[in-house]
């Protein structure tokens, strides 16, 4: 099967473009639903988490308090490095259970910090969602309501706009109009039902 790494900076529209690969019926595994899942009340992540920033990152029911902890990693670089220690290597084997368990052409594996993280291993092809900066802030802005400094070190703290554009195989610019962004999926989705028959032609010979 052929898998498709889906990435991009806060706010491109990857869960967009996401929905429409969905609506053709192709499987997604996305990396941030993974990582809230890991997190749950009760699961052993949430544990280390708490052991590693204090129960001070807890809400009052016991559940993690995302906010809290969003702020604090983005302010604090070797923060970030303990919480990625935690989380990265329990959703790179959760996304290599998914995959096993499909039964498709292809699939779209959305993982957000696909080149921060290192997880390139785990996907055939890279997919990215690009537009331009000044609509990544104002659509976080409406979406999350998020200061402009927050909002501006979460996207430096990502790789720049450049090196996601001249390292992937395929690029879809979510600044066009919706229709015309539909029939960029559709076109990209034929061109991946191609690759995967050629890659299924290649295995069985």
């Amino acid at each position: 099967m052929l898998k498709i790494g889906l990435t991009g900076g806060i706010g491109c529209g990857k869960t967009t473009v996401s929905k429409l690969f969905e609506q053709l019926n192709i499987p997604i595994i996305d990396a941030d639903t993974i990582a809230h899942q890991l997190v749950e009340i009760g699961k052993p992540a949430l544990s280390e988490i708490v052991l590693a920033f204090g129960s001070d990152i807890m809400n009052i029911d016991g559940s993690l308090n995302r906010k809290k902890l969003s702020q604090l990693i983005f302010s604090d670089s070797l923060q970030k490095q303990k919480l990625e220690a935690i989380l990265h290597p329990k959703i790179y084997q959760a996304i290599q259970t998914a995959v096993e368990a499909l039964d498709s052409a292809y699939c779209i594996i959305s993982i957000p910090l696909l080149f921060e993280t290192n997880m390139i291993a785990l996907v055939d092809r890279i997919l990215v969602i690009d537009c331009p900066v000044e609509s990544q802030i104002e659509r976080v802005q409406k979406r999350d309501g998020l200061p402009l400094a927050q909002i501006q070190a979460i996207i430096d703290s990502q790789v720049s706009r450049t090196y996601r554009r001249t390292h992937t195989q395929d690029l879809i610019d979510t600044s066009i109009a919706n229709d015309k962004l539909a029939e960029t999926v559709k076109r990209l989705h034929n061109s991946y039902l191609s690759l995967s028959a050629s890659q299924d032609k290649t295995v069985c010979e």
